[in-house]
């Protein structure tokens, strides 16, 4: 494979197929804010890295983490940034055949340990941004909302079951549940007169 091709491939992307239905600007949206987070998380991991002037093995231990985390997150969102490395692009490619929620779980797990290390802002906007394409990628696994019209029918087949009184919202809970009742307090004796505050 020549050089211009395995660059036309890398630029291609992993695949060009959506997996769902899931909005163009939410699936762009959220691969454009893991390039921006990767690549500021990578940024601001080296400056954590600086530490080692001060002698502080958290922050020097927060940048090394951060950094792994922004090179793993760019070669999964942008494998043409990583195209000298040979196994990016097929990571990409296993990557893009899991379902959303397994990138969600793995971007906010990620981005959690270098920021309890280090909780300064470095580490804090580099590794929020990873964190919150990973909260993008949980909205995606959710699916697409119902139409208009889904959900009338939906809610006009509720109500009519609520005449019926086969089914009503929280009676599937508990099914011999009692009406509350409010019960006033017996009153309390004093023995020593209704002046007396004893």
């Amino acid at each position: 494979m020549s050089f211009a091709q395995k660059l036309t491939g890398l630029v291609a992307g992993p695949t060009d197929a959506p997996q769902d239905d899931t909005p163009w600007y939410l699936r762009y949206g959220a691969r454009g804010l893991g390039i921006f987070g990767a690549f500021f998380a990578i940024l601001f991991g080296f400056w954590n890295c600086f530490g080692v002037i001060t002698i502080n093995f958290s922050s020097v231990l927060s940048g090394i983490l951060q950094i792994l985390v922004g090179i793993l997150v760019m070669s999964i969102e942008a494998p043409m940034c990583c195209m000298f490395i040979d196994y990016a692009q097929k990571f990409a490619q296993v990557v893009e055949t899991r379902p959303h929620w397994n990138r969600a779980a793995g971007y906010c797990v990620a981005a959690i340990p270098p920021v309890i290390l280090e909780p300064g802002l470095a580490s804090i906007f580099g590794c929020g941004l990873i964190f919150a394409t990973g909260i993008l990628y949980g909205m995606m696994s959710l699916g697409k909302k119902a139409t208009l019209e889904q959900m009338r029918q939906a809610a006009v087949a509720t109500s009519s079951d609520n005449k019926n009184g086969s089914m009503r919202p929280g009676n599937n809970l508990v099914t011999n549940a009692q009406p509350l009742s409010y019960t006033i307090p017996p009153p309390i004796h004093n023995p020593h007169g209704s002046n007396s505050p004893f």
